[in-house]
């Protein structure tokens, strides 16, 4: 995520790869409930009777190959001896994000990835707002990473339980975000300084890839901008550690309000 001004920009958009690997990503898959279509198991693996018996009890095909068309089927990714087809995690509604947040009784908090074309990023993403407690993440149709084996995998599991709703126009659901008593926080190196900040009520950060930060009109809908702190010789931070930063004073703040020693 960069603290520079915004800039306009184009990326062309990265191919799809809904095929999970590995017995990790796989497993979690299964036991949310995800989508799949069938299980590849090599036929040399061992240890795979847990995941061949929640595929039966679901009545997903396993096929049996060899390591050879496994390692084609994932693209020479580390598969483990199993991989999927299908996505690591289901799509759901802004709605539905918000409704998270009401069936908890929290203030929503949720991460909104504009230009998030990194799945590694994308799945350090999920996987952080996943541990921090959030109740989802928010990513663009169009110029983003989405669900795939990547994002699967980087995520630890985490994007098969954490809700991801994917909207067509990001500006249209922060408006809807807004209606809904949700402050959105971009990020800039003018901003106010991010501790300075009350996250307590409902809260989403917008986070930019390194290279660009948040487009114009992204950052042009925020209610806010925030700053971090760079004291070295960059200007920026991997998209998924100011995520991380972002979600975790927002976390303190909310055990510091509910539990006033702490």
């Amino acid at each position: 995520m960069s603290q520079k001004k915004y800039r306009r920009h184009s990326q062309p958009e990265q191919p799809e790869n809904d095929r999970i690997a590995g017995r990790n990503p796989v497993t979690e898959a299964l036991r949310s409930g995800a989508q799949i279509d069938t299980i590849y198991i090599d036929k040399e693996s061992g240890g795979m009777q847990e995941i061949i018996s929640a595929a039966r009890e679901r009545g997903i095909p396993v096929k049996i190959v060899t390591a050879a068309k496994l390692s084609q089927l994932t693209g020479g990714a580390a598969h483990q001896g199993v991989a999927a087809d299908g996505s690591c995690g289901n799509y759901v509604s802004l709605e539905a994000l918000l409704d998270a947040a009401r069936e908890k009784n929290e203030p929503p908090l949720l991460v909104i990835c504009d230009s998030i074309q990194d799945p590694h990023n994308l799945g350090a993403i999920i996987r952080t707002a996943e541990a921090a407690g959030a109740h989802g993440v928010i990513i663009p149709k169009r110029r983003s990473a989405s669900l795939t084996l990547t994002v699967g995998k980087t995520s630890a599991g985490a994007a098969s339980h954490l809700p991801v709703a994917r909207v067509s126009n990001l500006i249209a659901a922060m408006k809807t975000l807004k209606e809904n008593g949700v402050w959105i926080y971009g990020t800039d190196a003018s901003g106010t300084v991010y501790t300075d900040t009350d996250f307590t009520d409902g809260t989403a950060f917008v986070i930019g890839s390194e290279g660009f930060g948040i487009g114009q009109l992204v950052g042009q809908s925020c209610d806010a901008m925030l700053s971090l702190p760079m004291r070295g010789k960059i200007n920026s931070l991997n998209a998924s550690v100011a995520a991380g930063i972002f979600l975790y004073e927002a976390v303190r703040q909310r055990m510091t309000r509910t539990s006033p020693q702490l």
